[in-house]
């Protein structure tokens, strides 16, 4: 799963360094806050970490495991599900191949379907010309700048707001809250949305990476030709680890949503993802995030 940098609606204060080695949490009073201009300015060294990161996480498997509980009307969950994936990447495209339903490995039949499914990417990949070939490469460039200028509207959206300094894992991390400002006015029409949310970010001081994001709906979100409408209270949380010391990739995601489509379906969800098993996908090497991993055969 990519977290790309127009999820950045969240940013970072670079603010006077602690001693190494201490633990628990810095109260903001005790550290120098930036202006909102530098703040706009460390956004974009943010998502550029965040671009450099997406092509590393290319060469990357691992495993996916989707829990989810569809809910009453009450929270209750109704019923749940599981599906457990793997993940990779095929010249240039990410791939999932489901491997599990409620924790138990797929029949041969449907083993089968999702091997061919993978096939075709393959063969697809493989007989792609030359002209083909560029033109998907300029389109997925055309989207990272896209990604570039959704993360100015972003900046200009929100006031942010040093919370407190963290060490998970002994490592730096500045808190981070993002509130709508007012008077806002979107320059794209993808950023309209951006007054309806709030966020807490948590930003990896030395390589100006995002840890983990909490990010909340806190007024109804309509889009869509078919009109669907995000709830208020919806909630994503997002989080990833430093893997081999060279790459951050997904680890937890837990969503609460509450959507309606068309007037007519509701979806009330509760959904757990975890990740495991990084393994470089074109090398046996071990893999270690804060500990070690077992080489998968």
């Amino acid at each position: 799963m990519r977290i790309g940098p127009g999820l950045l609606a969240l940013v970072l204060v670079l603010a006077s360094p602690l001693a190494p080695g201490q633990t628990g949490q810095t109260p903001p009073s005790e550290v120098a806050s930036l202006s909102q201009d530098q703040l706009r300015e460390l956004v974009q060294r943010v998502a550029d970490a965040d671009l450099q990161n997406d092509k590393k996480q290319r060469d990357y498997t691992y495993t996916m495991r989707r829990v989810e509980h569809k809910l009453d009307g009450k929270g209750h969950a109704k019923t749940t599900e599981s599906k457990t994936f793997e993940v990779m990447e095929l010249y240039g495209e990410q791939v999932r191949r489901l491997i599990a339903k409620n924790d138990q490995p797929l029949s041969g039949d449907d083993a089968r379907k999702e091997e061919e499914k993978i096939q075709k990417v393959v063969a697809a990949r493989a007989k792609e010309s030359q002209k083909d070939r560029q033109k998907r490469q300029e389109k997925e460039e055309k989207e990272r700048e896209e990604d570039r200028k959704f993360v100015k509207e972003v900046s200009d959206a929100y006031r942010f707001h040093l919370a407190a300094i963290e060490y998970p894992s002994g490592r730096e991390t500045y808190v981070i809250d993002g509130d709508p400002r007012p008077g806002y006015q979107p320059h794209l029409k993808d950023a309209k949305i951006l007054p309806k949310f709030r966020f807490r970010a948590w930003i990896d001081k030395s390589e100006s990476q995002w840890q983990k994001l909490d990010i909340q709906c806190i007024d109804t979100v309509s889009y869509g030709l078919v009109v669907a409408r995000l709830h208020k209270g919806s909630r994503i949380v997002i989080e990833q680890t430093r893997v081999n010391d060279e790459v951050w990739l997904p680890q937890h995601v837990a969503l609460k949503l509450d959507a309606r489509v068309a007037l007519l379906k509701e979806f009330n969800i509760d959904e757990d993802v975890t990740f495991r098993d990084y393994k470089k996908f074109r090398a046996d090497t071990k893999i270690t995030t804060g500990g070690e991993v077992p080489e998968r055969h």
